[in-house]
Formats: structure tokens, sequence, C-alpha cells
């Protein structure tokens, strides 16, 4: 059952005064932000598990903080490649907000908690486990009183594709003077929850319809809020200059990251075998990266004990991982966290894409793609499908628009990056 609709959210910012208020009988992408309290006080149509955390999180929102609000906590509850889109957009907000980054805190994920410390230098930094967060209570409730105490002035969340129970519960736990949040991606499932939230919130910036690319949507967001044109930059982090765990016989290396953690995603072992095969060729070392359970292959089928193929699947730490990216001479990877790091450490970088979002993450618009990043993809009429694909038996087939990426169209854009 939906909300009763009243007073509803502003789509046009010319209409929103400074404090967020909302103007009565406007949309906003044809949802309703604005709710009689009925309703906020016994919700219809939210999960079980919702009401199971409800009493803890109002418990959280209301405990009594003296401490005096001070500084902005910006949500960010998403993987590594969101962090790393970004990750440059945050350099732009000690300006828009006119504080010093000391008072910035990121809310970030236990995922890039390892890296964190570097790529965020100057920032405070507040790192959990996202998905203990939305599904153990007790953790749960230690977290938003953690977070409730943290007493920032301001709360930003400015994700669009996000998860209502995790980044914008945050962002109501917080329980700031001052909360700022992008509309997000919704749809009838999610429709309920997130009209919870976002009624409660201070203003509401509409960054631009599906597909538009997250970085574009992250520039648009301090534009909006900043009332003049933010120009939009390409990833980039800073990383220390650390040789990688390889022996060091002066021979570049390329690195080949053919696992992700979603299967779908996972361009077919063979083509990657094919990639290797064409690098050892022209003289370069092969390196095999990815987590403990992405092991997609095995390469000894190809090519036995060769010295010159090197297998650190499962051996890395992420800052590790970096330091092997960082001074490879090109990578060569699925859409997944690694790439976009690569991409940000200006390393030549081909990342294979399939349709599911096609334009929200990958491939870059030209406006923001650095020269050393390049995307293969083989476009398909059902492109967009949010990776619902009908087309594979089961969850652990390939794409079919991620497998029809031919190994000549990969090879093509890494002789454009690198001299082979």
């Amino acid at each position: 059952m939906a909300p009763p609709i009243s007073a509803t959210a502003v789509n046009d910012t010319s209409k929103r005064d400074d404090v967020g208020a909302f103007v009565s009988g406007s949309t906003l992408a044809g949802h309703s932000f604005a709710v009689s309290w009925f309703w906020r006080t016994l919700p219809a149509g939210m999960r079980r598990r919702w009401w199971l955390f409800r009493l803890f999180d109002l418990i959280v929102r209301h405990w009594p903080v003296f401490k005096r609000r001070h500084g902005i906590l910006v949500v960010r509850m998403d993987g590594i490649g969101d962090m790393v889109l970004f990750r440059r957009t945050l350099d732009d907000y000690a300006n828009v907000f006119d504080v010093e980054i000391s008072d910035i805190t990121v809310l970030g994920c236990k995922s890039w908690g390892p890296i964190a410390a570097e790529i965020f230098a100057g920032y405070r930094l507040f790192m959990i486990d996202e998905h203990a967060f939305a599904r153990r209570l007790f953790y749960r409730f230690g977290i938003g009183l953690m977070v409730r105490h943290l007493a920032p002035a301001v709360t930003i969340c400015d994700s669009y594709l996000r998860r209502a129970m995790m980044a914008d519960s945050l962002v109501w736990m917080a329980a700031a003077p001052k909360s700022i949040t992008s509309l997000p991606y919704i749809n009838e499932p999610t429709r309920t929850e997130f009209t919870y939230y976002l009624s409660q919130v201070g203003q509401i910036i509409d960054t631009g319809t599906y597909p538009t690319h997250e970085i574009i949507r992250h520039y648009r967001f301090l534009s909006d809020y900043a009332g003049r044109k933010i120009r939009p930059k390409p990833p980039k982090i800073s990383w220390r200059d650390t040789a990688p765990l390889l022996p060091d016989n002066g021979t570049p290396y390329a690195v080949l990251n053919p696992g992700s953690n979603e299967f779908g995603r996972r361009w077919p072992f063979e083509s990657y075998l094919g990639i290797a095969e064409r690098l050892l060729d022209k003289g370069y070392r092969v390196v095999f990266v990815g987590g403990p359970d992405e092991r997609a292959g095995d390469h000894h089928q190809r090519f036995g004990d060769d010295e010159r193929v090197i297998d650190l699947i499962g051996k890395t730490s992420v800052p590790e991982l970096l330091d092997v990216l960082n001074h490879a001479a090109c990578v060569i990877s699925n859409d997944t966290g690694p790439a976009h790091l690569s991409i940000a450490l200006e390393t030549p970088t081909v990342v294979v894409v399939g349709g599911g979002h096609f334009g929200s993450f990958v491939p870059y618009p030209k406006e923001v793609c650095p020269p050393n990043a390049k995307f293969a993809f083989e476009e398909m009429p059902c492109y967009h499908c949010f990776w619902r694909c009908p087309k594979r038996a089961t969850k652990f087939d390939v794409f079919p628009c991620v497998s029809a990426v031919e190994v000549d169209t990969v090879w093509e854009a890494v002789t454009q990056l690198v001299d082979t």
C-alpha cells in the first residue's frame, strides 16, 4: 500500500527554499515524499526486517547527544569502484560547504577501509561493515549509536543507486539539523522505504534521469547546492609508490583481473588466456589478480609452469593490489572495483563491459574519461536490464552481453594504450 499523497518533493530547485521546505503539489519523478504523521508512524508496505529494526533505530534517532553539532558527515555505503568515482568530488566539499577538510567525516565501508587512510588523507574516517549493518540487529544498534555521537551539523548522501535501509537509515539516525540527499533510483519494491526516509530529509537534489553516469551525478549534486557550475573531473586517487610483491627482473608486466563477485560479469576465462598469450608473445609478463573467491579458471592448462605467468589471485591485500596495479604496464579487467582503481591510478586500463546498467558506471562519458582508459563492449538491444538477464540458465553463467565481447576487440584497445 502506497503512502497517502499530501505535499510532494520539489522537482524545480528554484521552488525550494534554503531549509528544504517542499511546495505542496509539486512532483519529483512521480513520487510523493511528504506524508501524513499517521503513515509515518505506521507505514504500510515495509519489509519485516525494517519492523524488526524499527524500535532500536528509533532509540538511536532520539538518543540524547549533548556535544556541539559540528562538521559534515558524508555517507558512502557502496563498493570500491563507487568510492573511486566519488573520491575526487569530495575535494570540492570544503569549498562548497565552507568547512575545513578535517571537519568532513566520511562514513565508509569496511571493504575499502584498508586503503581509506591514504586515499582520504586529511579527512576523518568512520568505517563500518555495511552488510552486517543491514542484517544484524545489535551490530546495527551499536553502529547507530556511534554515528549518532558523531553529532554532525550536516549529513550528506548523494549516491543514486543505494539501499534505503543502509545509506538513508544512517542519514536518518545521525539526526543532523541539516540533511541533504540526492534523489535515488526508485522502483516499486523500494518506493515505500525511500518515501519513509526521504520525507524526513531537509533537501533532495535531482541529479538526472537514469542512466546518467555517477561522476556526472556527483558534480551535478555539488553544482546544484553551490548554485554554480562545478566542472566534472576524471577519477584520480593518490597512492604510495611502493614496489609490488613481484620479482623485479626489469621485464614489464600486464595485469589480468578475470574475477568478479558477480559471475555474470566475468568475461570468459578462455578469452583472458587469449589475451595473456598475446601479451607473452610481445614480451610482457602476465599477472593474474583477484580475491580469494574470484578464481575464474586455471591458467596452467594453457601455460603450464611458465615463470612469466604469475598467479596472485587471493594472495594480496587490497593495499598490495594497488601496488601491483600502480606499477603495471597495463590492466585488463572485468567491470569491478579494481578496474576503477587502476584507471584512477592512471595505469593504462581496458575494461570489459556488459549492458546491465550501461553508462551509469561504465563506460565513462567522454568529458570525464582519461586517456589511459578504454572500454570494450558489444552493444545489444537488451541493454539496461539491471543484470536481470533472462538469457542465461543459471546465476553462474556469463551474461551474453559480456561473453559476446571478442578477444580482438579487447586486444585492439590494449594496443591503443600501450606500445606492444
